[in-house]
């Protein structure tokens, strides 16, 4: 696939409550040819020790918007930086509706974004247990 026909996606993750890149996260890429075409699975790969991902597929000819998907929460539990409840508050959460299921407040991260044919896009995701932030890189 030549590039002036193709855009091109890469990403890392900084765990910004770690200073950190953040390794062996699980990364999905899709992608679509219009907004109201269904997205295709291209295949993913997970974070190196650096943070990033260097061999996502290459996007098909054609696509129009991105969707990266982050499985962030199996390695805020890994790491130990998921929200924890005090054992004084827990009591009193009961029956409150609770975000401990699986012990992260965001589990997954989804980034949708569009493309130019041509164009490479780096989109970098900036995560810590209670929020997240992203933006086209360089």
């Amino acid at each position: 696939m030549s590039t002036e026909t193709t855009a091109s996606v890469s990403t890392h993750i900084l765990d910004t409550s770690a200073g950190r890149p953040a390794a062996g996260v699980a990364v999905r890429l899709a992608a679509r040819t219009g907004r109201s075409a269904e997205w295709t699975a291209l295949g993913g790969s997970a974070t190196d020790a650096d943070g990033r991902c260097k061999d996502l597929p290459a996007l098909p000819e054609g696509t129009t918007h991105v969707r990266l998907d982050f499985d962030t929460e199996a390695y805020l539990r890994r790491t130990g930086t998921g929200p924890h409840v005090p054992d004084q508050q827990a009591e009193a959460q009961q029956d409150a509706p609770r975000i401990r299921d699986s012990g992260v407040f965001f589990p997954e991260v989804a980034i949708t974004f569009a493309v130019t044919p041509g164009e490479h896009y780096h989109v970098p995701l900036l995560l810590n247990p209670f929020g997240y932030s992203v933006y086209r890189g360089s």
